[in-house]
């Protein structure tokens, strides 16, 4: 059989083993640590804002504790965006509150501000209090359209909690995506633009929140000679060795960026003939996504095939692909929440899929890919 083709392998700089050999060599091998302060000041660098981060254990934890910082509790209600991963929205529910959905825009495929608009609205008159967060996401890389997200949030004095998991070095209209919003949580999981094996961070605008942070991801010890605890904490901080490969992994971001981006573009180029086959594209120069994974959506009346019949065969080839995200608002665990949109995710759910996309991936591999949608013609 053929090699397996992955959708989203890790790839290790070099430099990673060099900071873990100094964490062994120095006893640094618990949470805490030279290396997680290094890989802090590199994300805050590469971020290039007046932020502060914390590295987590996840990109979950890291939405966790924003929320938590944000006075999320139950009976509230958190805005978040339909299609997405259910880590943007499971943390909603650790705090007792309820997500409300709202549906993806064609353009980025992202919140939709004119249906966040209608579900502030339509909040406030049913429930008689406006919901307590926002949580955009930038999908696939995608920046969502921050500027209009952060005008509505902004018109009725509502947080946005960024989730820029999948868009680390993205950028709209010359800001990277995660400086936006209040918080915002970056992910390191081993398929992500950059891996800690696991991990994430949560980006923070004061350095009070980052303390804070900090605390609660410590198990929210107070000061004092004995073990004494005035509120709930979580074990959350991110190891020291995790944070070694961290800062390897910064070394060679940029390149990892560049190589996504190459890899879509030749996706496109081979694939320019194929009838009924789109991309997820940025709508203007204003958006750069890092196309962390080069999505598409197959359109059967056109292109003589489903999206099933090209990850099938994919399958039969030996190459991993991916479905679109299940939206939210029709996960069994979550259909009691309030969702407004007009089926925008369904469809792109239906009709999309995620290619292997990961900076490993040689040009001859994307080849090989593209000539199982081509010969499905």
């Amino acid at each position: 059989m053929t090699e397996r083709i992955w959708l989203s392998l890790a790839h290790m700089g070099g430099q990673e083993q060099r900071f873990i050999q100094e964490a062994f060599d120095t006893n640094w091998v618990v949470p805490l640590g030279p290396n997680v302060n290094g890989f802090e000041n590199d994300l805050e660098k590469f971020l290039d804002e007046d932020k502060h981060v914390v590295a987590l254990s996840a990109g979950t934890a890291a939405i966790h504790l924003g929320l938590i910082q944000l006075g999320v509790g139950p009976g509230d209600e958190v805005i978040c965006q339909s299609f997405t991963f259910a880590a943007s929205a499971n943390p909603i529910k650790y705090l007792g509150a309820t997500p409300v959905f709202v549906d993806s825009e064609p353009d980025t495929w992202n919140m939709c501000p004119g249906h966040l608009h209608d579900a502030i609205e339509d909040r406030i008159a049913k429930t008689g209090k406006k919901p307590k967060a926002i949580i955009p996401v930038h999908l696939y890389g995608m920046p969502a359209k921050m500027d209009e997200v952060m005008a509505i949030a902004g018109q009725y004095g509502i947080p946005v909690l960024e989730d820029a998991a999948e868009a680390l070095g993205s950028e709209f209209k010359g800001r990277k995506c995660g400086t936006f919003g209040e918080f915002a949580c970056l992910s390191f999981n081993g398929n992500k633009m950059i891996t800690t094996s696991g991990g994430g961070a949560l980006v923070c605008s004061t350095e009070e929140e980052a303390k804070r942070t900090m605390f609660y991801a410590t198990q929210a010890r107070d000061k004092a000679p004995h073990y004494q605890h005035s509120h709930i904490g979580y074990n959350y901080r991110m190891s020291n060795i995790c944070a070694g490969i961290g800062r390897g992994q910064m070394m060679v971001l940029e390149d990892h960026i560049a190589r996504r981006r190459e890899i879509n573009q030749l996706y496109r180029k081979l694939l320019k003939e194929v009838p009924g086959i789109s991309f997820q594209t940025n709508p203007s120069a204003q958006f750069a996504s890092n196309y962390w994974l080069t999505c598409i959506i197959v359109e059967p009346d056109i292109a003589g095939f489903t999206r099933e019949d090209i990850r099938l065969t994919m399958e039969s080839e030996n190459i991993e692909t991916r479905p679109l995200w299940k939206p939210m608002h029709l996960q069994p665990v979550f259909d009691n929440c309030a969702f407004y949109g007009d089926s925008t995710s369904e469809r792109l759910f239906n009709d999309g899929l995620c290619l292997p996309s990961g900076p490993t991936l040689t040009n001859e591999d994307i080849k090989r890919v593209a000539e199982v949608i081509i010969n499905l013609k």
